[in-house]
Parts: structure tokens; sequence; C-alpha cells
């Protein structure tokens, strides 16, 4: 395991009009997210191993839902988790929110990690409707909103 000093999460969401859905992978480190459900539920999760919980995806997924929000043309949205994988030291999480006719706003409110790593830094990339832009949300600035 590689020890890394930035906090960094990478969260990417592309808008897919003919289903109807923005479809986000987020990219976190395993140690920080591990290190944050082990302290918030006290078990030890193990994720990516083969001493993995089984019950690992049911708390990331209830973590997530927890401390990422969404807000399409603004009206909450809920995250629908698709499933996770490991790429090296990185946690790959895919889900889908639903997003009927044209998107003219996205709001993200980010504390993933934020009570372990206060410096934590997560980034959001968009494309919708051929427009890329980005957010940073920090602590002391956790929401953003983006206009297409």
């Amino acid at each position: 395991m590689t020890v890394h000093k930035f906090y960094v999460s990478v969260h990417q969401m592309d808008y897919v009009p003919q289903k109807k859905v923005v479809q986000m992978a987020s990219r976190i480190f395993i140690d920080d997210i591990e290190a944050t459900l082990d302290s918030k539920y006290s078990r030890k999760f193990n994720i990516g191993s083969k001493k993995e919980l089984p019950e690992a995806n049911e708390y990331l997924q209830k973590y997530i839902a927890e401390n990422m929000h969404v807000k399409v043309n603004g009206a909450e949205k809920a995250l629908k988790f698709l499933g996770k994988e490991v790429e090296d030291d990185i946690l790959v999480c895919y889900y889908t929110l639903p997003a009927k006719g044209k998107i003219k706003s996205i709001e993200v409110k980010s504390t993933l990690l934020f009570e372990a790593y206060p410096e934590q830094q997560n980034i959001i990339h968009t494309n919708i409707n051929s427009n890329k832009r980005s957010l940073l949300l920090t602590n002391g600035k956790p929401t953003g909103v983006l206009e297409f």
C-alpha cells in the first residue's frame, strides 16, 4: 500500500439523454475510504481484499448517500449504487441518478471523507449537454453549482 499525502477524490458525471440518467463514477483512495468507514462503523471492512466484509457494499452505499447529494435543476436526486471495482489503490464506485428533460443546473454537496481528513478535496467533473465543467469541493466549501 502506498502512502500519499494528498487527500482527493474524483467524481465524473456524464449525462446520457437516451437513458434519461446521469452516470457517475467516483474514484477514492481505498485506504482513505476504508479508514473512514472503519472508524465510523467500528468495523474492519478490508475493501478490495479477500477478507472484505460481505456487507461492505451496504455500508459504502449508506456512507456515500449520507455524504454526497446531487440536485438536478434544483431537485434532489437519489444516487443508485450500481457496484464497485478496485484499480490498484483506488476504489471506483458506479451510480446513476434520474435526469429527465434538459439539465440546466447541477448542484453537488460532498462531505466525503471530511470527518477523517479535513484537508480532503472532492473534485467533480461533468459532461452535460456536451459542456464540460468542474467543481472543487472542500471542507470550507462543500457545495457547488454548475449551470449549463
